[in-house]
């Protein structure tokens, strides 16, 4: 509304300004044309009918001698002196002014034109009352009222236009209004248009889709691990109070809340690991072997089954050192924990990419199992014993290790065994997914 305010003021001040100089203009030159003729009569010695008639709408015709005596006039002008004291020279014949001899101080838009260069020419005054419309402030408030009734018309129209507009960020947000944590199911309406409003809708719902995504696994999360704590502290409680039972057996109850404390530490550690991953904090890279590394690994760890390697060497990638050899680890301990007789471990280039591979000879994984295996706390029915010494939460360290660095870790499952192969990006080459 402000902005019709500003842009049609100066209009209807300039419509103002515009109407009353036409008027003005054209009352000069009907004035200028009749005092023309009249002028052309004198040079060319003809007699002036007085009184004058009026001409194309020129009332107000007078012929004044010098000095100021009128020798002829129109019946509008006869009680009137001289319309204008001005008077016109010999090579400036034409004057446009407007006078005000009238009574209560009307004034007349007068053309004066001087019949000849001659001393003592006379000269011819022409005009006509100013009308209304120019004298008085009608015209200005005609425009202003017109201004008025439109401003407070575009006022309205772009009330509604925005409200309807609107209305559907209005919908959106009182939908976001009654979203709680005890309920993400809500979704905010999604406009069938394709403009700004409706892009942030579905926008808005693609994060509330991600947030309830996330939000159940958490819940999800948080039950597991108060599950898979509950198991190892029960033991450890069961020990002690064995122990406390029986003092002779006091030995093999410490000895088995031991192992219970290993197994809650190994949890818990990697609780940590996974929170600390999930904080994204900023860590230093460095360009290592991807070979060494692998190679390294396998010769530091005790194991069951001795892995064969079959490694490419100058096979480089950017990482977190720590953080990628405890992917390789987990990987390994998973290989050696359910191989048969035989382990590889593979690195090699691959077009764009670092490849590593562990295999084992071990029970294949069934295909609706292969994208399970990744998600916390799960075990397969073949590996659900605690004994073997799994937390739940290796592959799933393994695999938030590996997209943290722009990478894939993807489980290959044949009659012959299991191969986990790690896909990185070599350097120069790293993946918007990267942290």
């Amino acid at each position: 509304m402000a902005v019709a305010a500003i842009t049609l003021i100066p209009v209807g001040v300039s419509a103002d300004v515009i109407t009353r100089q036409v008027v003005a203009t054209n009352i000069w030159e009907d004035a200028k044309d009749v005092a023309s003729q009249v002028a052309t009569r004198i040079r060319n010695g003809e007699v002036v009918i007085n009184p004058i008639p009026p001409l194309n709408g020129i009332d107000m015709i007078q012929v004044v001698a010098p000095g100021g005596r009128i020798l002829a006039t129109s019946n509008a002008a006869r009680d009137l002196p001289a319309l204008s004291p001005v008077w016109p020279g010999p090579y400036d014949r034409v004057r446009e002014l407007v006078s005000c001899p009238l009574p209560d101080s009307r004034c007349v838009h007068v053309t004066a034109v001087r019949a000849t260069p001659a001393p003592d020419s006379p000269v011819v005054y022409a005009g006509k009352q100013t009308p209304a419309i120019v004298r008085s402030r009608m015209l200005a408030t005609v425009i202003a009222i017109q201004l008025i009734l439109l401003i407070a018309f575009i006022g309205w129209v772009a009330w509604r236009i925005a409200g309807r507009a609107l209305r559907p960020v209005e919908d959106i947000r009182a939908e976001l209004a009654e979203l709680t944590e005890n309920d993400l199911s809500r979704r905010v309406p999604e406009p069938e248009s394709e403009d700004e409003i409706a892009r942030l809708a579905r926008t808005a719902n693609r994060a509330l889709d991600r947030m309830e995504q996330a939000v159940m696994k958490q819940r999800q999360f948080a039950a597991d691990a108060s599950h898979e704590l509950r198991t190892p502290i029960a033991g450890i409680r069961a020990q002690l109070e064995s122990g406390q039972l029986h003092p002779d057996d006091m030995a093999d109850a410490i000895e088995a809340a031991l192992r219970d404390t290993d197994r809650l530490e190994s949890i818990v550690t990697d609780l940590l690991f996974l929170a600390r991953m999930g904080a994204a904090q900023t860590t230093t890279r460095e360009e290592v072997d991807l070979a060494n590394l692998a190679a390294s690994h396998v010769a530091a760890r005790p194991a069951r089954v001795v892995a064969k390697l079959n490694l490419e060497p100058g096979v480089r990638v950017e990482c977190v050192v720590s953080q990628l050899a405890r992917a390789i680890n987990e990987l390994l301990s998973n290989a050696d924990r359910h191989a048969a007789t035989e382990v590889s471990v593979d690195v090699r280039r691959n077009g764009d990419q670092a490849e590593l591979a562990v295999w084992n000879d071990g029970e294949p994984i069934p295909a609706a199992d292969q994208a399970r295996i990744f998600e916390r706390f799960t075990r397969l029915d073949t590996a659900r014993s605690r004994g073997k010494g799994g937390t739940g939460l290796g592959l799933a360290i393994s695999r938030e290790v590996v997209e943290a660095h722009g990478g894939t870790l993807d489980v290959e499952s044949e009659p012959t065994g299991v191969r986990f192969v790690i896909r990185l990006p070599l350097p120069g080459t790293r993946r918007p997914g990267a942290r």
